[in-house]
């Protein structure tokens, strides 16, 4: 007996805080939201750390917890501040990424690369006259370092490739916000479950890669690196 909690537990746990900011959301319960969302990204970094997952890979985690913690506030400075914060966990990501990915090559690789510079221009491009001028700057270049990221993560498979996706749709979503476009109807509720979904399957693909990388250890153990 270690007395550390097990990982099934701590991943149980954050399932239950996702579900609980989910249903805040719908229910328009902001202290819901406020208690739930901070919960998330430090059960899912636990769990990870649970699993002897890679450090830099709770360090994503941890930094994309700063990010949720300061989008709670409404103010500019809060949302450049939280932008940096999820441009630090990118960074870690692109690493990881690096370390454990396969790499993308030929035609697929071409053909993922030409689909997000797109994607990355043409959001750019129509969200440019509608965000406020000082934000400009930095819309651009941290969704330039988003989608970089979101294109890396098809390097360990399926499903980090999903994570990355989603994290992408995730952040246009809030960018069309501040843009103020329409929006959906429940438009923190798509941000929050597309945002959940992504950083956990990020989560599972790099854990999965890790394995892949030391196959003689059980998934349930995944040596951190030095």
């Amino acid at each position: 007996m270690t007395g550390r909690p097990s990982p099934r537990l701590l991943l149980g746990a954050f399932g239950v805080a996702a579900l609980g900011d989910l249903l805040a959301l719908l229910a328009d319960f902001d202290p819901g939201h406020a208690v739930f969302k901070p919960l998330l990204m430090p059960l899912l970094a636990a769990y990870v750390a649970a699993r002897r997952g890679p450090r830099l890979l709770v360090a994503a985690l941890l930094f994309g917890w700063g990010g949720d913690t300061f989008l709670l506030f409404d103010a500019e400075l809060a949302f450049l501040a939280g932008m940096g914060s999820f441009a630090a966990g990118h960074v870690c990501y692109l690493v990881l990424f690096k370390r454990y990915g396969a790499g993308a090559s030929g035609a697929r690789g071409a053909g993922l690369v030409a689909v997000y510079a797109l994607a990355l221009i043409g959001t750019v491009a129509l969200l440019w006259p509608d965000l406020p001028a000082d934000m400009r700057g930095p819309v651009a270049g941290y969704s330039l370092l988003l989608t970089a990221m979101a294109f890396g993560a098809t390097t360990l498979g399926p499903t980090a490739g999903a994570g990355g996706a989603l994290f992408l749709l995730s952040d246009t979503l809030i960018a069309t916000g501040v843009a103020e476009w329409p929006q959906l109807p429940r438009p923190d509720f798509a941000i929050m479950l597309t945002y959940i979904a992504a950083q956990y399957l990020l989560s599972k693909g790099v854990l999965e890669a890790a394995v892949r990388t030391a196959p003689e250890v059980t998934s349930e153990s995944v040596p951190a690196p030095r």
